[in-house]
């Protein structure tokens, strides 16, 4: 089994120091999963993308004990422009990459507790029939309107889920624009919001202002990235942070990443980009 020095970190001391040091400013966690599934392999649970569907129910009930309340993406900037807590204590649920086993097994859960969520859509994958993304099915676009009925918030991913920061200008604002027309025409509603496929290039400042540029013209409103950490009103709507989250992660380390204890890894994940190694 891999020593999980970023579990023991944050338990023991980034945890305790966040709780005795909070500033009273208002930070909203906005949870990253991708598929609820057993298929996880990853070699090392930091980099695990899975979360088994136990796992996934117990930290569902979890928030409903703690008294979170689900909000969408798009009311996250109001929540976040309040720099005092207020008497809502919101939480943020994302899904990466649109697998059909959110609409089987995350879905109902979700709708146990009254939770909404986010789901954000590579739409070359998501079909009238069927079609799958690295072997695993995705939804269809039937489904999608089903969940969209229901509530869920669905944004953009891209068109195919390409690394954004490799492409030429041009390319980037076909991903970007295509797959939220598509999503458009297939729900007829305004789509509002974006996941950054991949590791961020936080560090490469030139194509983060064109993104945002592109994202502003296409008429997004905001957005989530790899970026670890809790969101704060200080941070750049348009790439909030976001907690990573999979089957290892029992109640203690969950409670901890909403509490802020797992934002230190964001300095070493800077570090890391900025070093061109390569990082969540």
């Amino acid at each position: 089994m891999a020593i999980r020095l970023d579990r023991l970190a944050t338990l023991y001391v980034f945890h305790p120091l966040a709780a005795r040091v909070g500033d009273g400013i208002l930070r909203t966690p906005i949870l990253m999963y991708h598929s609820i599934s057993d298929s996880g392999g990853a070699r090392h649970p930091y980099y695990e993308t899975a979360t088994s569907p136990e796992r996934f129910a117990e930290q569902m009930r979890y928030l409903s004990e703690l008294g979170y309340e689900a909000i969408r993406l798009s009311e996250a900037a109001e929540f976040l422009a309040q720099r005092r807590p207020g008497t809502v204590k919101p939480v943020v649920i994302t899904f990466d990459d649109g697998y059909r086993d959110f609409y089987t097994r995350a879905f109902p859960v979700l709708a146990t507790y009254g939770f909404t969520a986010n789901v954000f859509l590579p739409t070359a994958y998501i079909a009238e029939s069927r079609a799958s993304f690295l072997g695993m099915e995705c939804m269809n676009w039937r489904e999608v309107r089903e969940l969209d009925a229901a509530g869920i918030e669905f944004g953009s991913h891209t068109v195919n889920h390409p690394k954004l920061k490799d492409l030429d200008p041009e390319a980037v604002d076909q991903e970007v624009l295509r797959s939220k027309a598509t999503i458009e025409d297939k729900l007829g509603r305004a789509v509002s919001t974006f996941s950054y496929p991949f590791a961020f290039p936080e560090t490469n400042r030139p194509f983060v202002e064109r993104l945002r540029a592109t994202l502003i013209r296409s008429g997004y409103q905001t957005g989530v990235s790899t970026v670890i950490g809790t969101a704060g009103p200080s941070q750049d709507r348009f790439f909030l942070p976001r907690l990573p989250v999979n089957s290892a992660d029992d109640l203690i380390l969950f409670k901890a990443k909403l509490d802020g204890g797992y934002d230190w890894l964001h300095g070493l994940q800077r570090l890391k980009k900025a070093a061109g190694g390569v990082a969540r």
